[in-house]
This record gives structure tokens, C-alpha cells and sequence, in this order.
């Protein structure tokens, strides 16, 4: 099963990227890991990634789509495999196609503007292991407190109200086009979401024929 999860910021893809990925023993591969391990592994597109990484510069999508083409021809992808966080543009959708990456089915959450502010108000990491927790969806059983590791919970500072809803605005104008992309290929799944992260991931494997 080979699958890109598409939603806005704080729709809970990485959540259901997870629990999809020991549900079908597929990885996620997530952008923002698998460029820090290319980096730290020292690959030849790992040290071009580094280059503008360094510079604080956007890593541009040649450099990205060669990061991910690496990882995917590891063996652990070769039953398939769930990308979440790229594409982001309907350029890298093209240049995944040009590098002969194919998918099963793209899904994407449908979740309110709205509603996505007031989750990622809520939203809350720990310090420590970086597990996250939400106030209200998924509390620590004590306030402030990691179950995991017991390290102090934060909330980021990418979270505030104003900074999620211009994350949003760039979500709705360069990624948002990609629906109608795959749509055009009969890969798209729309899903929406639910009060709960099992009532959703109930629905997308429903659309999955699961």
C-alpha cells in the first residue's frame, strides 16, 4: 500500500500516519525526518539538503524529491510506504511522477479552518521525547506532564492563533491544488474528519477497502 496523506496543518496526518503505518507494517515517511537523516547520515543529497539548511534557506524540490527517492528504494519500503508532508506542491507531485514514484491512493482529511485553530491552540509537546498531547483530545494524565518520559509539556510557539492561520492560507494556495491533481488521476479519497483520532482512522480505512 503506497499512500500520501494530504490535509492542513494540525488535521492529524502524522497521528494517523502512525497508526496506519503499524496497522499495514508500512513506514511513514515524514520530510522533516528523513532530510535531518540524510543530513545526519551524510548522503550526497543529504549534504546539498545541509547546504541550505545552514543558510536558512528553503531546501528547494529537486533536493527534496531526491532525499525522498533515496529512502524509498530502502528495503523497508518495499511492501509500501505513507508520505506525509510531501508533496506540498503540485511541482514536487510532478517531479514524484518524473522519478517514477506511484501511489495506491492519496487521502486527504477535511477539517474546518476553524476547527483547526482551536485544536492547535490545544496542542501541546514534550520537551523531552517530543511526544505530542492535546488539553482536550488526547491529555497527559498529569497536567504538564510526558506519560512517557516525564518531561515538561509545551506548547509551540507555531501554534498561536496568527501563526496557524497564515500556515493555513499557504496550505489552502500551494497545497490544496494537489486534491484536484490526484483527483484527476482517480487517487484522491476524501475523509472527513471525526470527533475522534480511532473514529478517523475507522473512516479512512473504510475508504482504503479495509
Amino acid at each position: 500500500m503506497k499512500l500520501i496523506l494530504l490535509g492542513p496543518p494540525g488535521a492529524g496526518k502524522g497521528t494517523q500516519a502512525e497508526i496506519l503505518s503499524e496497522k499495514l507494517s508500512i513506514p511513514t515517511i515524514s520530510t522533516g525526518n528523513i532530510l535531518r537523516a540524510a543530513v545526519k547520515n551524510g548522503t550526497p543529497v543529504g549534504l546539498k539538503a545541509k547546504e541550505y539548511m545552514d543558510a536558512g534557506k528553503l531546501v528547494p524540490d529537486e533536493v527534496i524529491i531526491g532525499v525522498i527517492s533515496e529512502r524509498l528504494a530502502e528495503a523497508d519500503c518495499q511492501k509500501g510506504y505513507i508520505l506525509d508532508g510531501v508533496p506540498r506542491t503540485i511541482a514536487q507531485a510532478e517531479a514524484l511522477d518524473k522519478a517514477g514514484v506511484v501511489f495506491d491512493a492519496v487521502l486527504s482529511i477535511e477539517i474546518s479552518d476553524e476547527e483547526i485553530v482551536e485544536r492547535m491552540g490545544g496542542r501541546r509537546v514534550c520537551t523531552g521525547c517530543g511526544t505530542p498531547f492535546h488539553v482536550r483530545n488526547m491529555p497527559p494524565k498529569v497536567e504538564g506532564v510526558c506519560d512517557k518520559c516525564g518531561g515538561k509539556l509545551e506548547a509551540r510557539a507555531d501554534d498561536k492563533p496568527e501563526v496557524v492561520r497564515d500556515r493555513l492560507a499557504v496550505y489552502h494556495k500551494e497545497t490544496a491544488p494537489l486534491k484536484d491533481f490526484y483527483a484527476a488521476k482517480g487517487l484522491l479519497q476524501s475523509v472527513d474528519n471525526q470527533p475522534t483520532v480511532a473514529a478517523t482512522t475507522t473512516v479512512i480505512l473504510d475508504a482504503l477497502g479495509m
